[in-house]
């Protein structure tokens, strides 16, 4: 029960900025003198900070208390199909640093280098005191990634090494802190939870569009991964194919398909992984882009929300911010134009964590197992095993 208590106000005090023991009590029902034990030993561990008295006409004044920048510093390593990230966050969420590495394709070797290299790196910026800190490590990647030699691009023996390495003991051998693995499209699910501006949302449908699109799903204010883990597997989703035959999501929103269509017409398209902030002029081969795979996330939605009444559906991806906003307002054109009769649809709109959503959603994942009420905990299964890489 303390803990749980603990967390619960960790969790308030992290979604509204800063509360006095007052507005704890009143919120969560806790006696006031409950409050005030947990705040001074959260005071006293160093996770929470005084802030400036706040003086009313009457009594004496009210004291909020904030989260300690400096109480917990958490890692997120991201592994995708053509780079690879490690983010070093504080309490807050604030990036402290960011390492970013560029490949053709995955392999093990060099992922773990990377991430050798790097955490050395990513520490020597904090003291002693900050480096006792760190809570842990949470990996984001697609999961049974050497099932997709050909969506990868990589020899088949560089991927069937993905099948006998074990990632997370890997680096778990790396760190003297938990290290934790998830899906890379359900993490940037639970990034947009915790750092992002979906708090307020109960039941929602996420997607990040990444070298493959992938999602998550969001009930009751927690992911949901469903009996085997599978829940949000929406890269699978069946759409109709621009010739009308069934395809997947995967198959017409995902920048890989971007890629191709780039390559076909001789024109380089490395600057989509690299420089994910700019795109430049892509031109005539953006606009399709954009109309297609809009059309097949409108589907998507609509398919959805036949199941489940979401209140939204959440689009991010590893792209300009003005590419985003492109897509997510042709989306919400292309659901107006299917036959909805009979369903309340979500509203479309923007995720806010952006491009690096998926490393962030790995270093919410020591965050949520040590100090959240567990807003990124998966209900149901606790192995996600999503059929295709996002």
């Amino acid at each position: 029960m303390r803990a749980h208590n603990e967390r619960l106000v960790l969790s308030l005090v992290r979604q509204h900025g800063s509360l006095a023991k007052s507005d704890i009590a009143r919120m969560t029902g806790l006696s006031a003198q409950t409050v005030s034990v947990i705040m001074r030993e959260l005071e006293a561990d160093g996770l929470l900070v005084r802030q400036a008295p706040v003086r009313g006409r009457i009594g004496q004044p009210s004291v909020p208390m904030a989260l300690d920048p400096d109480g917990a510093f958490f890692i997120g390593l991201k592994i995708g199909r053509r780079s690879a990230e490690l983010v070093l966050i504080d309490f807050l969420g604030s990036v402290r640093s960011m390492l970013h590495h560029s490949y053709r394709y995955p392999t093990t070797g060099e992922t773990v280098a990377f991430v050798a290299t790097g955490l050395k790196e990513l520490r020597s910026g904090l003291d002693a005191r900050q480096n006792g800190r760190i809570a842990g490590l949470g990996i984001a990647m697609p999961f049974e990634l050497w099932n997709w030699i050909d969506a990868a691009g990589a020899p088949r023996e560089v991927m069937d090494a993905w099948r006998h390495c074990d990632i997370r003991a890997e680096i778990q051998a790396l760190c003297d802190f938990p290290v934790h693995l998830q899906n890379d499209a359900t993490s940037a699910c639970g990034a947009e939870m915790v750092f992002g501006q979906a708090a307020s949302l109960r039941d929602f449908v996420y997607f990040y569009i990444g070298a493959f699109a992938g999602g998550g799903i969001v009930l009751d204010g927690r992911l949901y991964g469903g009996r085997t883990g599978n829940a949000g597997a929406l890269g699978s989703m069946p759409v109709p194919g621009p010739d009308g035959r069934p395809t997947q999501l995967i198959d017409r929103a995902s920048i890989a398909v971007l890629e191709r269509t780039l390559a076909a017409r001789g024109i380089e398209a490395s600057h989509l992984w690299t420089s994910p902030q700019d795109w430049g002029d892509i031109g005539p081969e953006l606009d399709a882009w954009i109309a297609d795979a809009a059309d097949a996330l409108a589907y998507a939605i609509v398919a959805a929300s036949s199941v489940i009444d979401f209140e939204a559906a959440v689009i991010d991806g590893w792209m300009p911010t003005a590419v985003r906003r492109r897509l997510v307002e042709a989306v919400a054109k292309a659901v107006g134009r299917i036959d909805a009769e009979g369903l309340k649809l979500p509203v479309v709109r923007e995720g806010t964590v952006g491009i690096h959503a998926r490393a962030l959603g790995g270093a919410s994942l020591p965050l949520s197992e040590r100090f959240l009420l567990g807003a990124t905990a998966l209900t149901g299964a606790t192995h996600m095993e999503e059929s295709r890489p996002s």
